[in-house]
């Protein structure tokens, strides 16, 4: 008992430890691309780090440095107060180091991140974009966060019947619209492609390649059927009870969830064992348990 105690805590332990230096790289990342490639070309992607640098460029231009990390840090203290409130310690440490990591890191990497792509809007939307994505993508993996927009999103999908996303959207729109007379229509649309890109790769990191299929089929012989799965594709499926609407003949219905590889031979199987069978094909989001990916 003792021992097994004593391997679930270096396990813990462990995972912290990934946690924290996923936190760390991915909070770099996203300092590297906001000071490389974002900030210094005028693109306001959206987000709380748009504001500060909407703001960070119309102090400049009178002589004033209002630092982009120290505006987010200020911004994200307000906005993170109700999230703690709720949520448990572990969590609260894992945003609060998020959000202090890429805050002082976007200070710190400022003088030193040579400005790239300058003048190329298109470059500049595409690897700042990419590269922001990567770096906040590992930092969600880890369980963080770097505070941001999405709070009040979420505050707003609570008192409303708009949805987190589309919220989220909505607030980044009027934050990239309010960069265009500060900077230029051109790069506010440059600034859309660089938000599209950096969430795009954001799911990507977090969630990984989306590979599993589920497939509901409807046979006459779906015992055959049920046999091939479970023998050639080495998978396991499950009946569900189903009734036609029309006939009111009960048959059972097949359901298995499948590598993206394996739907192309689960159809020909099925093509082949019954011609006038059912095959319904979709996409799952995610897979866990046995031949799939693990709990943890």
């Amino acid at each position: 008992m003792a021992h097994s105690r004593r391997l679930s805590q270096l396990s813990g332990t462990k995972k912290s430890v990934v946690d924290v230096l996923l936190i760390l790289v991915g909070s770099a990342l996203y300092a590297f691309a906001i000071d490389a490639f974002e900030a210094p070309n005028g693109l306001a992607a959206g987000g709380v780090t748009g504001v500060a640098t909407i703001i960070w460029a119309l102090f400049g231009r009178v002589g004033v440095m209002v630092p982009i990390g120290i505006q987010t840090l200020v911004m994200n203290i307000f906005l993170l107060i109700p999230v703690l409130r709720v949520g448990g310690k572990r969590y609260a440490a894992k945003v609060i180091a998020g959000t202090l990591a890429s805050s002082i890191l976007v200070d710190i990497l400022a003088p030193v991140v040579p400005v790239m792509g300058e003048g190329d809007l298109l470059l500049c939307a595409i690897w700042g974009g990419a590269i922001a994505g990567v770096g906040l993508g590992l930092v969600f993996r880890a369980g963080g966060n770097t505070g941001g927009t999405d709070i009040i999103a979420q505050f707003v999908a609570r008192k409303t019947a708009l949805s987190v996303g589309t919220t989220s959207f909505i607030i980044d729109a009027i934050i990239i619209a309010a960069s265009v007379p500060v900077f230029s229509v051109k790069n506010g649309l440059y600034a859309v492609v660089c938000m599209f890109i950096c969430t795009f790769l954001l799911d990507y990191v977090v969630d990984g390649p989306r590979r599993e299929r589920m497939a509901y089929i409807i046979s006459a012989r779906y015992e055959d059927i049920e046999q091939a799965i479970m023998v050639a594709l080495d998978r396991g499926c499950t009946r569900v009870h189903g009734s036609g609407s029309y006939s009111g003949e009960e048959r059972p219905l097949l359901f298995c969830v499948l590598d993206r590889s394996e739907a192309a031979e689960l159809k020909q199987m099925v093509a082949t064992i019954d011609p006038h069978a059912i095959v319904v094909i979709g996409e799952v989001t995610e897979a866990f348990g046995y031949g799939f990916d693990p709990f943890d």
